[in-house]
């Protein structure tokens, strides 16, 4: 009876020992997983919503896990202030000047925070400062995008159902192309005309070809304009003295505008006799007495003629002009 009772009392220790062991070993299980048994030290962040995330969700450093969400509580007005608790390890990747933002442990897993580490440059995070809070779309919001875009391809879905509708009723301008037999042939018509204009237009360009190289045919006019410098030249000289006889034209141009000028006015003797009738009339004058006085001059030597004392020298002169004459006019 005694051994039955010992044996009882071996059996309830046993199982009471494994007991502790299990419970001590969950103990130390959930606290690695928790990260309860690890140095750390507590950052906080300001958001405006924290999108329902929850004391003890985990905090993640470049894909690695370092701490856990140790508090929440409101701040301000309207804003939640998060407290982190982060490992101590983690200290020299984080910097004063990292964010922290929240998002999704997948698709719709729980609410994570995700700290960046910040630049360079600057010093690392200590216990008890503030990092600063970086906004990103949430599922909310991207589920608002979703939904926003599935309305907007309802809307082309139902205008492109209404534009192919026309399409095949003969609307506008491609359904008649698409519909109307005669429009059809038109445009084959009209591709047609179009191939027959680029092949002429080609022969065109091969025509043209054709001419430049006959151009360039040595001894040609134009291949001795474009390579003989002794043509040029000679064609040089004959455009300089070209410009020559239209510098001279233009003088003389010039100069014939000056006298014409000159007609006009008062102040020489052809624009006197031109523009002055008193003058005109003056020189008339002297042209008639001068007239008059070769008459009077005419009877006055008809008359010397006839008198007694040189009619002799007149008659010797008139003998020898006869003489003259005559020998003039003997045939060599």
């Amino acid at each position: 009876m005694q051994v039955t009772d010992n044996r009882r009392k071996i059996t309830v220790g046993i199982f009471v020992f494994l007991g502790l062991a299990i419970f001590i070993l969950g103990i130390f299980t959930l606290g690695g997983q928790k990260k309860t048994f690890v140095q750390s030290f507590t950052v906080d962040v300001i958001f405006n919503d924290i999108q329902g995330l929850k004391a003890g969700n985990n905090v993640w450093f470049s894909g690695v896990k370092i701490g856990t969400i140790k508090k929440i509580q409101f701040f301000g007005t309207s804003q939640v202030q998060v407290f982190l608790n982060i490992e101590e390890e983690a200290n020299k990747y984080i910097h004063k000047d990292a964010t922290a933002s929240i998002t999704s442990d997948g698709l719709i897993g729980n609410k994570i925070i995700v700290v960046t580490g910040g630049s360079t440059k600057m010093p690392f995070v200590e216990d008890g400062d503030r990092l600063q809070a970086s906004n990103i779309l949430s599922t909310d919001d991207i589920m608002k995008t979703f939904q926003v875009n599935n309305k907007n391809l309802v809307d082309v879905t139902a205008d492109f159902k209404i534009l192919s509708k026309n399409l095949v009723e003969g609307k506008g301008a491609a359904g008649a192309l698409l519909a109307d037999q005669q429009i059809a042939d038109n445009f084959k018509a009209i591709v047609a005309n179009l191939k027959n204009t680029s092949e002429s237009a080609n022969r065109m360009a091969v025509q043209l070809n054709t001419f430049t190289n006959t151009l360039n045919t040595k001894g040609g006019l134009a291949d001795k304009l474009l390579t003989d410098t002794s043509v040029f030249n000679q064609l040089q000289a004959s455009v300089d003295q070209l410009q020559k006889t239209a510098n001279s034209a233009s003088a003389l141009t010039e100069n014939l505008n000056k006298a014409s000028a000159k007609l006009t006015q008062s102040d020489n003797a052809a624009g006197l006799l031109i523009n002055d009738p008193k003058t005109a009339e003056q020189v008339k004058s002297i042209m008639n007495n001068l007239d008059g006085s070769t008459k009077k001059l005419d009877e006055n030597m008809e008359a010397l003629q006839h008198n007694f004392l040189l009619r002799g020298f007149f008659k010797k002169r008139a003998k020898e002009e006869a003489k003259a004459n005559e020998k003039n006019n003997k045939p060599q």
